[in-house]
């Protein structure tokens, strides 16, 4: 019987531990997996309203609680959690500021896992390298250099681009203004660098799909790639303008020479030095018929049939 950690159940966390529960239920009883959820002490005994019905869905789901905080926890009291677990998946993202995916890493070789699946789910740091956007993914590049560089604890690595509705985030400055078109107003759609520009899209459900497929059944280790779609910036502003109309989608382009000047402005600036790196076209996109999806046969959602799906 193998046994599941999640760490984390936010955008991305929820939907694998949902996927995994489905999948772990056709298993027979006595080889069932058991799936548990760490969770911080204090959102376990005074959640919101909001977490109270995700725990509450979660407990439905036969998901266990393991309460414990990363932010204060050393990499050995993680380990001291961690040796209970087969298979761990960390679902962190970046909230938890700097230092985190490499303590996590430490108390996940400490305890000996059999299988780990960092925080990696973004775009393809061995193209990006850790220089890129200020060293805005250097350890995200330092934890896959740990793991390469061991050979006592198996890892899977999950490329999947951006998720999907990111792409449509109003603070990101790809396309803005869906709330007024939706008004009767315009929407712009901004090319990061050019409008031949590409970008690699999967949905967090998609993601949480493709995880337990290969946590419960297929069990590769190395890089792997999902792909939701691949899109330039020209057809998502063309996806939009057949949703909306042509009079409705205003289209610009922030080139490098402006993303770089906006950068040199507001060094700091996150959401900036993403738009910089994805404008450079790097790392961020690859072809959909090389990603994993088919070979597993799960169907991903395309930035068109995610465009229908809204309202």
């Amino acid at each position: 019987m193998s046994r599941i950690l999640v760490l984390g159940a936010g955008e991305l966390g929820l939907p694998i531990l949902h996927s995994l529960a489905h999948g772990a239920s056709t298993s027979p009883p006595s080889s069932r997996p058991t799936i548990t959820l760490l969770i911080r002490p204090t959102t376990l005994l005074s959640p919101s309203p909001s977490k109270s019905k995700e725990l509450s869905t979660l407990r439905d789901l036969d998901v266990s609680f393991l309460a414990a905080d990363i932010a204060t926890s050393t990499a050995a009291q993680l380990a001291s959690h961690f040796k209970q677990f087969d298979t761990i998946i960390s679902c962190t993202g970046f909230a938890g500021g700097p230092g985190i995916q490499l303590k996590l890493l430490h108390a996940v070789l400490e305890a000996g896992v059999a299988h780990y699946y960092p925080w990696q789910f973004g775009v393809d740091y061995d193209i990006t390298g850790p220089d890129a956007a200020d060293g805005l993914f250097r350890e995200q590049c330092e934890v896959r250099q740990l793991l390469r560089g061991q050979e006592k604890v198996k890892w899977t690595i999950v490329s999947t681009g951006m998720f999907t509705s990111f792409l449509f985030e109003s603070f990101f400055g790809v396309v803005e203004g869906l709330e007024n078109v939706r008004a009767g107003g315009e929407v712009v759609v901004r090319a990061l660098g050019s409008w031949e520009n590409e970008v690699t899209v999967t949905t967090p459900e998609d993601i949480g799909e493709v995880v337990s497929k290969l946590v419960l059944e297929d069990h590769r280790t190395g890089v792997v790639f999902t792909a939701g779609d691949t899109v330039t910036y020209g057809r998502l502003a063309d996806l939009l303008e057949v949703k909306f109309g042509k009079n409705k989608v205003r289209r610009e382009v922030w080139d490098l020479d402006h993303l770089r000047a906006e950068l040199k402005n507001d060094p700091e600036n996150q959401i900036k030095k993403y738009r910089y790196l994805f404008a450079e076209g790097k790392g961020v996109s690859w072809d959909k018929a090389s990603a994993v999806n088919d070979e597993l046969n799960i169907k991903t959602t395309d930035v068109e049939g995610f465009l229908s799906s809204e309202s």
